[in-house]
């Protein structure tokens, strides 16, 4: 009778295994999923168009006929981007902390609501709407920047400290 529960409960214990193996690998599928939709591989997009521009305008300081030059470079950036920032490089942890930050339905909710059009509005909207938040908030704060600026040269010269440049 030992014997039979000692079974009983090594099967128990290697079916649980196997369902909580499910669970996450279904768990990290639905994140997967919502990356997808939330078009997450094009989040690096920027970062190749940003140092693109900065050997753009490096080269601009360079004699005139060398554009092979510039693009060779380029080429090479974007090689060492891949190797660091390519989504298979970044999909493991985008996975990870979509599932650590998510539980499972609340991402099946999310696939949904981005699958609904609503969501497919929000997703077109999103990159426009965060640029110009960023436009207003920018602009808003440049109104404090003297102020600010006052504050810190006042508490430097009551601390005794130097002016900065």
């Amino acid at each position: 009778m030992l014997r039979f529960s000692k079974l009983c409960t090594a099967v128990l214990l290697s079916a649980s295994a196997s369902l909580a193996m499910a669970d996450a690998a279904s768990h990290a599928a639905d994140a997967e999923r919502f990356l997808k939709l939330a078009h997450a591989d094009k989040l690096t997009v920027p970062v190749y168009g940003q140092v693109q521009q900065m050997f753009a305008q490096r080269f601009a300081q360079a004699p005139d006929g060398k554009k092979a030059v510039l693009e060779s470079y380029q080429a090479k950036s974007n090689t060492a981007l891949d190797k660091a920032v390519a989504w298979d490089k970044l999909k493991p942890d985008m996975v990870k902390l979509y599932t650590s930050n998510f539980n499972e339905q609340e991402l099946k909710d999310l696939i949904a609501f981005y699958e609904s059009p609503l969501g497919q509005k929000v997703l077109q909207k999103m990159p426009m709407l965060t640029a110009q938040s960023a436009q207003i908030t920018q602009s808003k704060l440049e109104s404090a920047v003297p102020e600010v600026n006052k504050l810190l040269a006042d508490m430097s010269n009551e601390l005794g400290l130097p002016k900065q440049p």
